[in-house]
């Protein structure tokens, strides 16, 4: 069981910002930017092209979504998308509020927000979800 279907079973604490039936998507507690989120599906699948097609689709409208609750929450130009895989071996969407490119580098240093500050974000996604 990975790290994120024990956070999806409630094992984990997480700063959900929303969840049906298939998907969940909760804030990176190793933020690029405030408002970093990850959406995953509920089946445990490390990569996300064996995803079967309805999945993914779903995925991908979910994770939109979520993009658009993030934008009425944080200030950003927009919303980055990345899906890169290799940290956690559960299919992950990054979504990442974006005022420039260079935002996106995951080598840049991480946020250090309070859980406090954290559960603020998360509220506010949520009430724009």
């Amino acid at each position: 069981m990975t790290i994120f279907s024990k956070i999806i079973a409630g094992e984990i604490p997480s700063y959900k910002i929303a969840e049906d039936e298939h998907y969940y998507a909760f804030l990176d507690i190793n933020p690029m930017t405030k408002g970093h989120t990850l959406v995953v599906p509920k089946v445990e699948d490390d990569y996300i092209f064996h995803l079967d097609d309805e999945t993914l689709a779903g995925l991908t409208l979910f994770a939109k979504r979520v993009a658009k609750a993030i934008e009425k929450s944080v200030p950003c130009v927009r919303i980055g998308m990345a899906v890169i895989g290799l940290e956690v071996p559960h299919t992950h969407i990054h979504l990442i509020p974006i005022q420039k490119e260079a935002d996106m580098n995951f080598a840049n240093p991480k946020l250090k927000l309070s859980s406090e500050e954290m559960e603020e974000i998360a509220a506010t996604i949520r009430n724009n979800f």
